[in-house]
């Protein structure tokens, strides 16, 4: 027993251990790391696996040692300015914060149902050596918001309660001037792209094939898939209320929706 946790103490985290196990004429059983006539092979998952972080892109993406590209799961950063895009208020901190958070120390990942994004990037929960769930802090100081896409559900519930804190102690976006709830009546073509948190009153209800939508006015909707329909409470429920809505906003023709993944998405003030 004492060569069996000798070999687990000695092969590496990254690795599955392989231990070969037999029984002599006696009854004594035997371990050893490399095969033996009439051994069995066992398995033991000794640990996770840890990398080194070697590119910090912004708030909610990094880059590992080993050429794997992380986007982090249920939340989202501001955007930090790039050749493609513009900066959003708060995303510079957001990068900034997770630099020194990751600085000099190994994470492990945590994957849910969908492994990449459309980008073919690793879809991920990061944690640290030290246990801290870097999605969960980014988003319970307000650096960062929950964006859950269902069916990626793992520390839902985690995630939106730190959210709550962050909202209630104004910590980070929700203290800043440019997340501020709109009317719908105030959006235009000026002010309606990025994360958006849009106020107003659930009006009537419409049924599509794939979608439902929560219709606010003649110029904004609320749109859900039928697909999700079963994360959510009864529709109903949301009309004639003064709602908030978080998340982005396509604009087709003259009209304004935007997506809900997620029940998160929606509060009733």
């Amino acid at each position: 027993m004492f060569f069996l946790l000798l070999i687990l103490i000695l092969t590496p985290l990254s690795v599955q251990a392989e231990v070969f196990q037999w029984t002599d004429n006696n009854g004594n059983k035997h371990y050893s790391d490399t095969p033996h006539q009439g051994a069995t092979k066992l398995h033991f998952n000794t640990g996770y696996s840890y990398y080194q972080v070697k590119k910090v892109y912004d708030g909610d993406t990094i880059l590992l040692s080993n050429g794997n590209k992380i986007r982090f799961l249920g939340m989202n950063t501001p955007e930090v300015e790039n050749r493609h895009k513009s900066a959003q208020a708060g995303g510079e901190e957001a990068k900034l914060w997770l630099q020194k958070a990751l600085k000099n120390k190994k994470v492990r990942l945590e994957k849910d149902i969908e492994k990449h994004d459309k980008y073919n990037r690793l879809l991920a929960h990061l944690f640290t050596k030290d246990k801290q769930h870097i999605n969960l802090e980014l988003i319970k100081r307000g650096l960062a918001t929950v964006n859950i896409h269902p069916p990626n559900l793992k520390y839902s519930n985690d995630l939106i309660k730190a959210q709550q804190h962050a909202e209630q102690n104004k910590l980070g976006v929700w203290q800043r001037k440019e997340y501020i709830p709109k009317q719908t009546s105030k959006l235009n073509r000026s002010n309606y792209k990025g994360w958006q948190r849009i106020k107003g009153e659930v009006t009537i209800i419409r049924y599509t094939r794939k979608y439902i939508y929560l219709k606010f006015s003649e110029s904004f909707s609320l749109k859900i898939s039928q697909q999700t329909i079963d994360l959510f409470p009864d529709l109903n429920s949301y009309i004639g209320k003064q709602i908030e809505a978080r998340g982005w906003i396509n604009k087709q023709k003259k009209k304004y929706i935007m997506f809900i993944r997620h029940p998160s998405q929606i509060y009733i003030k």
